[in-house]
């Protein structure tokens, strides 16, 4: 079945829609992708923009021409082009909502544990307050990025790195049963303390999204396989609703949803200190060498992470990321990033 995961936002930037297959239950957890598409998105003005494709069934808009519209709607359009055949699919059209901007984003440490009255380890909770006095958005959801500085604890030529990841999990709320729309202490996001994200310097940017009631039960029962299954997107069941159809067979199921929604985003600094944060390199030296003989492999399988003059000796590893913080991230500082305070 063919599988659509897509957004598109009044933001400035690409829009990307992927394209991929689906697998068998129980079969690997990549992603097939689907190249070799032609796609397309149309508005209510039958304005048509063509998508290209990047890497991996990734369809891109062209930022110079394309950007979203609070009250336009929008309806993707796909053909497949593949030899296993020539396919076309559509969207339903999909109105893009405004968003109101987001209140606030703040965090709380949590106390994990306490053993007469001395707190040995400790999480941060992170927590998003929004309200919308129009009254005209019911139905949240949220993504976040979360990049934060690590170091390794040797004094090596790339000691210090950025990380950053996207969060997977599904984020959503109804406020259409409330007496009023605002949210209070949304419980975004928990970093626990066997990580290092919260070692150095933490950063969150929130968006936030405008759904209509479809699309919000799209991400409920999505959400709710997922919290059986495990892990989003590995699986999204048949059950699953989507709003794109195959024009040539009315009867054929497709996955996933092309998303349309105005965006507001809010982007918060972590520097605190946590108790019990798990040290990820306390296994890397694995040997001392004295004396100045060469060492064999050397930055091919074995890496310094130490070395004295007074007396001459040299610490070794053999796990290339004690050694170089760019098997993890980047050593390049974001441009976002704020100097220590």
């Amino acid at each position: 079945m063919l599988v659509v995961e897509g957004l598109i936002t009044d933001q400035p930037g690409i829009n990307t829609i992927k394209l991929s297959k689906s697998l068998p239950l129980g079969g690997k957890s990549a992603a097939k992708p689907l190249k070799g598409c032609s796609v397309t998105i149309s508005d209510d003005n039958n304005t048509y923009y063509s998508l290209k494709e990047t890497l991996n069934g990734n369809y891109v808009t062209d930022p110079t021409n394309f950007r979203g519209e609070i009250g336009r709607q929008y309806t993707l359009h796909i053909n497949t082009n593949t030899h296993t055949g020539n396919n076309n699919y559509e969207s339903f059209p999909v109105e893009m909502k405004p968003v109101p901007p987001i209140d606030s984003v703040y965090y709380e440490k949590l106390t994990l544990n306490e053993n007469d009255g001395i707190i040995s380890q400790e999480g941060c909770q992170v927590y998003l307050n929004t309200h919308d006095p129009t009254n005209l958005c019911k139905f949240y959801r949220w993504e976040y990025v979360e990049t934060w500085e690590f170091r390794l604890p040797y004094f090596v030529p790339n000691w210090t790195c950025w990380v950053s990841s996207n969060s997977d999990m599904i984020n959503i709320k109804n406020t259409s049963v409330l007496s009023e729309d605002k949210i209070s202490r949304y419980p975004l996001n928990f970093i626990s303390n066997q990580t290092d994200r919260l070692k150095v310097k933490y950063s969150i940017l929130v968006n936030q999204y405008s759904l209509n009631e479809d699309e919000y039960l799209y991400w409920e029962k999505l959400q709710n396989f997922s919290e059986q299954v495990g892990g989003l997107y590995d699986m999204i069941p048949s059950t699953v609703p989507s709003n794109v159809y195959c024009l040539d067979d009315p009867n054929e199921k497709v996955l996933g949803y092309f998303s349309v929604s105005a965006n507001s985003s809010k982007r918060i600094f972590i520097k605190d200190q946590f108790a019990g944060l798990v040290n990820l390199y306390s296994g890397c030296p694995d040997d001392t060498i004295y004396g100045g003989a060469p060492i064999q492999n050397l930055n091919s399988s074995v890496w310094v992470i130490i070395e004295s003059y007074m007396p001459p000796y040299k610490v070794i590893t053999h796990e290339k990321g004690c050694a170089d913080c760019t098997v993890r991230g980047t050593n390049i500082k974001p441009d976002f990033w704020e100097g220590d305070k």
